[in-house]
C-alpha cells in the first residue's frame, strides 16, 4: 500500500512539476520575443545585437523548463523515496 501510493504521488507531482513548470517559460518566451520584434521595428540597425541578446535571453528563460523535466524524470524514474517505501513494506510484511 505505501508503495502504490508513493507510486501515485510521485507521478502526480511529475504532472503537475511540468504543467506549472512549463507555463512561466511560456509566457516569459512570448514576452521576450515580442519585445525584440518592437525593438527591432524601433530600430533596425541594431536588428543583430537584438537578436544575439533574445537567443541568449531565451536559452536561460528555457533553462527553467528543462529543471522542471529533470526533477520530474527524477520522480518517475529515480525516486528516492521508493526504496524506503519498499523496505518498510517488506519490514511490515514479515
Amino acid at each position: 500500500m505505501d508503495a502504490t501510493l508513493i507510486g501515485l504521488t510521485s507521478i502526480l507531482t511529475a504532472g503537475l512539476t511540468i504543467a506549472i513548470g512549463s507555463i512561466g517559460p511560456a509566457l516569459g518566451e512570448a514576452r521576450a520575443a515580442a519585445q525584440a520584434l518592437a525593438s527591432i521595428a524601433q530600430q533596425p540597425d541594431e536588428a543583430n545585437t537584438i537578436t544575439r541578446t533574445l537567443f541568449v535571453s531565451l536559452a536561460m528563460i528555457e533553462s527553467t523548463a528543462i529543471y522542471c523535466f529533470v526533477v520530474a524524470m527524477i520522480l518517475i524514474f529515480a525516486n528516492p523515496f521508493w526504496d524506503a517505501a519498499v523496505a518498510a513494506g517488506a519490514a511490515a510484511g514479515g
